[in-house]
C-alpha cells in the first residue's frame, strides 16, 4: 500500500495479535487508502496464506506490473544511470527474494527475470524480499541471452558474475556506467549462452578454503560493489 504501485483489494489481520507499531501502520495505511481491513481467525489466515509463516497479516492485491525491458534500460527519472540486476536460472524463491531486497537496498533501478526455467515472484519470494518487489521495477523476458543483447544495443554494459572469471569484481571500472549485473543459478552459475552474451565476466576474489559463496551472498557482494563504486564516484551513477 505504501508504494502505491498496485491496487490492494483488502487486508486480513489475524485475531489476537499483540499490539505492535507495524500493525498500527498497516491499519493506518489501509484506512488512508480506503482498503477494507478485517480481523479473522488465525487458523483461517494460515489456511489462506501460501507461506509457512504469514506472521498474521495477509493482503489481497492486483498482480505486480510488468515493465518493458527498454523502459528499464532508459535513464532513470532521477538522472542516474540505470543499474539492472538480471537473474539467469535462479530456482530458490527465498534466494530471489533476498537478492531483490539486496538489489533495491544497493540502488538497483530494475530487475530482469526470465519467463521460463526460473523461479518467479511466489509468496515465499515476496516475503523474503521484505517489500522490495513493491518498489523495484521488474521485466519478464523470453530469454536472458536475447535480453542481454538488447541491453547492450541500448548502451548498457552487461557484466556477468562468474566464479571462473579472471577479472576481479572489485575495481570494476564500468560500475558507474549504465550496467546490467547478471547473476546465475544456484550451483551451476551462468548458462553457456548467457556467459557468451556478457560483455564482461568478473569473479569475487576469495582467500578461504570454501570453493564459492552461495547465490544470495555472491549477489549481495556484487550489488554493493556497484553501489560502492557509484558512491565513491560522487554522482551515484549519473551521466
Amino acid at each position: 500500500m505504501a508504494a502505491r504501485r498496485r491496487t490492494v483489494h483488502h487486508v486480513w489481520l489475524a485475531e489476537g495479535l499483540e499490539r505492535a507499531a507495524i500493525l498500527d501502520e498497516i491499519s493506518e495505511l489501509a484506512a488512508a487508502a480506503a482498503v477494507p481491513l478485517e480481523r479473522i481467525g488465525s487458523a483461517r489466515l494460515r489456511q489462506m496464506a501460501a507461506t509457512d509463516a504469514p506472521q498474521g497479516v495477509l493482503a489481497h492485491a492486483a498482480p505486480l506490473p510488468d515493465r518493458n525491458l527498454d523502459e528499464l534500460a532508459a535513464l532513470t527519472p532521477h538522472g542516474r544511470n540505470p543499474f539492472l540486476v538480471v537473474f539467469d536460472g535462479l530456482t530458490d524463491p527465498q534466494n530471489l527474494g533476498a537478492l531483490l531486497r539486496t538489489a533495491q537496498c544497493a540502488g538497483a533501478t530494475g530487475a530482469v527475470l526470465p519467463r521460463h526455467r526460473s523461479v518467479h515472484i511466489t509468496p515465499a519470494a515476496a516475503k523474503s524480499a521484505a517489500g522490495a518487489i513493491e518498489h523495484l521495477p521488474m521485466a519478464l523476458v523470453a530469454g536472458v541471452p536475447a535480453a542481454l543483447a538488447r541491453l547492450a544495443e541500448s548502451g548498457m554494459w552487461t557484466v556477468g558474475l562468474d566464479a571462473g572469471a579472471t577479472e576481479p569484481l572489485f575495481g570494476l571500472t564500468v560500475a558507474t556506467e549504465p550496467i546490467a549485473l547478471v547473476l546465475g543459478a544456484e550451483g551451476s552459475g551462468l548458462s553457456r549462452l548467457t556467459r557468451l552474451r556478457c560483455q564482461l565476466l568478473v569473479s569475487i576474489p576469495q582467500v578461504g578454503p570454501i570453493a564459492s559463496l552461495n547465490a544470495a551472498a555472491a549477489g549481495a557482494v556484487a550489488c554493493f560493489e556497484v553501489c560502492r563504486a557509484r558512491q565513491v564516484g560522487g554522482h551515484n551513477g549519473g551521466r
